[in-house]
């Protein structure tokens, strides 16, 4: 029988929202019900408002709260992060969520307090983020110089993260975490003539690529864009007025409530990811937990996740023509109906056990 192992995760949780938290929580209740002995280690003040131009907070939680979570970290106070890793040298793991280089002066002062007396883990979300700045590698780079081992979740994030440290690096699939509604209904395949564009919009993700290829793609489809937009709505305004696309694309920004997701896959097609690059990303089992087929860039795992001409379709990555060329693929008479007929939910067990194991055995890297 395996070991049962203390472990912490610092990352965010509730009341913080979003895909790092879910994560971290969940992993959380993985872990437990795995039999080791788990806490989380969260913020009650994560980074100042400024770093993050949306909204940072839920006050309702989504998902079951894991209940040893505790909210001692602050940005503002670095002699809490010293004490915080102080507390956690007793512990047998502790893995660091990773979302952001903004992050890392709090982990180096946890890992300072912990003094190597629990071995260590990076858990990267992304190694480096999309949109770089100069301060982002030298900063990932001290942080993954000083853990035990890294946990990426694709070959490309590893080759990323062992250019930056020699420590070893372990690549496991991201599994399933974000919480999702009930499936769409066997006998509910009408077609809407409506796509959905989900998350929050940032260059990245391609959202001005997707209104170029609406604007060529079939003259009677529209789309929803529901999420928080990174950076205001006006250049999206503008796009969209001057591709003459205004009746047909509806803007739905702000925070999207898990409660509020059901009816919004509902009301598509199918999900389009857009993205000019991307590592993991849960959209695509949502939509497929939903019913929907997707259409998607060949990037990250995307070209794994979506089964082309399956049940969805794969173009090429920040290439309107291409995109554009799959909306009329899509739209072809019967298409819906038959990628949607092609969609299967997937059996997450086995890749959160995977994933669960292969973090466990990172606690055995040599230092």
């Amino acid at each position: 029988m395996p070991r049962t192992l203390r472990i912490a995760i610092v990352g965010p949780a509730f009341p913080y929202k979003g895909g790092g938290a879910h994560h971290t929580t969940e992993l959380a209740h993985r872990l437990a019900a795995a039999g080791h002995e788990v806490a989380i280690e969260s913020w009650r003040a994560q980074y100042p408002g400024f770093l993050y131009p949306g909204q940072q907070t839920i006050s309702d939680p989504e998902g079951e709260p894991f209940p040893g979570t505790r909210r001692r970290l602050d940005w503002r106070r670095p002699d809490g992060w010293y004490r915080t890793g102080r507390d956690l040298r007793a512990y047998d793991l502790v893995v660091f969520a990773v979302l952001s280089p903004v992050q890392v002066p709090s982990y180096l002062g946890i890992l300072a307090g912990l003094r190597r007396g629990a071995r260590t883990v990076a858990l990267c979300h992304n190694v480096l983020p999309h949109e770089r700045k100069p301060y982002d590698a030298p900063l990932m780079k001290r942080l993954l110089r000083k853990v035990d081992g890294v946990l990426v979740h694709s070959e490309a994030q590893a080759e990323l993260a062992r250019g930056l440290t020699g420590r070893p690096v372990s690549v496991a699939e991201m599994p399933a975490h974000l919480p999702v509604g009930p499936a769409a209904a066997p006998g509910d395949a009408k077609v809407r003539r409506r796509l959905l564009f989900f998350g929050i919009v940032r260059p990245y993700k391609g959202l001005d690529v997707l209104l170029r290829a609406l604007a060529e793609g079939p003259a009677d489809v529209g789309l929803t864009v529901a999420g928080e937009f990174w950076g205001g709505l006006d250049e999206t305004r503008e796009l969209i007025r001057s591709l003459d696309l205004t009746a047909r694309v509806e803007l739905r920004p702000g925070y999207v409530p898990a409660a509020d997701v059901p009816g919004l896959f509902a009301a598509a097609d199918a999900l389009v990811l857009p993205y000019r690059t991307a590592t993991a990303s849960q959209n695509v089992w949502m939509a497929h937990e939903h019913g929907l087929p997707v259409i998607a860039t060949d990037v990250g795992g995307f070209a794994g996740q979506v089964r082309d001409g399956v049940d969805g379709l794969v173009c090429a990555p920040g290439d309107t023509a291409s995109l554009a060329e799959a909306l009329h693929r899509f739209y072809a008479p019967g298409e819906p109906e038959r990628l949607r007929s092609g969609v299967r939910p997937v059996d997450h067990a086995p890749v959160w056990a995977a994933y669960l194991d292969a973090l466990t055995a990172l606690r055995g890297a040599a230092r």
